[in-house]
């Protein structure tokens, strides 16, 4: 009799703890929700536009595809510089960045907001650009609500977290009670031919189900950039190792002549780039001209699926030092992640296939909080009938 007095009394202490778990579980998806819900909603719709930032630019600028004349008529950075500066004589001109053989020159001056696009082929300027245009105000948008300083950046990098917990809740919210066929099917299916409000109830959770997994890697990925105690512990999980040597070391030593002016080391740097380094769209390459204060030369290549090789070279031998980024199939798996986080937060790490995944994925992000506030309005309406 004890002992069942006892088992009984056990049982009771484990639902009161499991409904108390939910009542928290509940309180929090439902509250806290509602509180980060426009953050939340305005990160989620900005992400869905920058997904497709590259292609929605392109084509509205008529003057974007460049006739190919062939990667042996591009001309180096030097030259190009010389004709646009001839073109715009105000302009400091230091930072390149082409797109490849079909596409202009973008040239970023020192001392103006102003973006320059040039032909690669005859350093003709095609088109000047307000750095701070649509995609600029919808970036600033997404990295921190418009709101200058480090508070917006906070707010955004905070309601990432809640957002990822929320995510949870709600899976926990969404989890059948039994796995019986009916249950099964209002759990994984959106019942078209109901009332608004259950319409709604099962765009929130069905459509939250599956966007779960991408809306956690974009929410894990975001707190990777946000706080830099998780970078680092991701970091130090996946066995990464901390550079300490900061001295610059040759990792490669310069084979070739070398030039005698700093215009004569950038070509031959952006000559060497894409002709022997890169491997991933070699002519796509971004090149700095340095400053006085730099003691390398910087280059990018390898700029494909949100990942990119940073290469810099000692200014006065030209030889490739070790702070340099190695091919990214040869990284060992924490450098890996570090590399390849922008692609799995943005969807460019598989192309145009996860580029569509991510944006549909964060539009059902965007749509979560006003469906689940629909969801509370509507019974909080109908508890005040009753």
């Amino acid at each position: 009799m004890i002992e069942k007095k006892k088992k009984h009394t056990d049982t009771k202490t484990r639902r009161n703890r499991k409904a108390l778990w939910r009542r928290i579980n509940d309180w929090f998806h439902l509250w806290i929700g509602i509180v980060t819900g426009i953050p939340v909603v305005l990160i989620s719709l900005t992400g869905c536009l920058l997904v497709f930032e590259q292609e929605i630019s392109e084509l509205s600028r008529p003057w974007w595809s460049v006739e190919n004349l062939g990667e042996e008529r591009l001309l180096p950075p030097s030259v190009i510089r010389k004709r646009v500066e001839h073109q715009l004589p105000a302009m400091q001109i230091r930072k390149f960045w082409y797109y490849g053989d079909e596409a202009p020159v973008k040239i970023s001056p020192d001392n103006s907001d102003s973006l320059i696009y040039a032909n690669p082929y005859t350093g003709e300027i095609l088109a000047l650009v307000d750095h701070e245009d649509f995609f600029h105000f919808v970036d600033e948008g997404h990295r921190n609500l418009w709101i200058e300083g480090e508070l917006g950046r906070q707010i955004v990098t905070w309601s990432t977290l809640i957002f990822a917990l929320l995510l949870l809740t709600g899976l926990v919210l969404w989890w059948p009670k039994k796995w019986n066929k009916r249950q099964v099917k209002q759990a994984f299916t959106v019942n078209w031919k109901g009332k608004w409000k259950r319409i709604n109830y099962d765009l929130h959770n069905v459509l939250g189900f599956y966007a779960l997994l991408l809306g956690l890697l974009m929410a894990f990925t975001g707190l990777i950039m946000g706080f830099l105690i998780v970078r680092d512990g991701v970091f130090t999980l996946l066995g990464g190792k901390h550079k300490m040597d900061k001295e610059l070391r040759a990792a490669q030593t310069w084979s070739k002549d070398m030039p005698s002016d700093m215009d004569g080391k950038i070509d031959a740097i952006w000559h060497v780039v894409t002709r022997e380094i890169g491997e991933n769209d070699p002519l796509q390459i971004s090149i700095h001209y340095p400053q006085e204060k730099d003691k390398t030369i910087y280059a990018c290549t390898d700029m494909t699926n949100g990942t990119w090789r940073s290469l810099f070279f000692d200014r006065d031998n030209l030889s490739l030092v070790s702070s340099s980024n190695k091919r990214i199939a040869d990284e060992d798996p924490a450098e890996w992640m570090m590399r390849s986080n922008f692609g799995l937060h943005t969807g460019f790490i598989g192309g145009l296939t996860t580029k569509w995944l991510y944006f549909f994925a964060s539009l059902i992000c965007a749509s979560l909080p006003i469906t689940g506030f629909y969801v509370w309005w509507g019974k909080r309406k109908k508890s005040k009938k009753g």
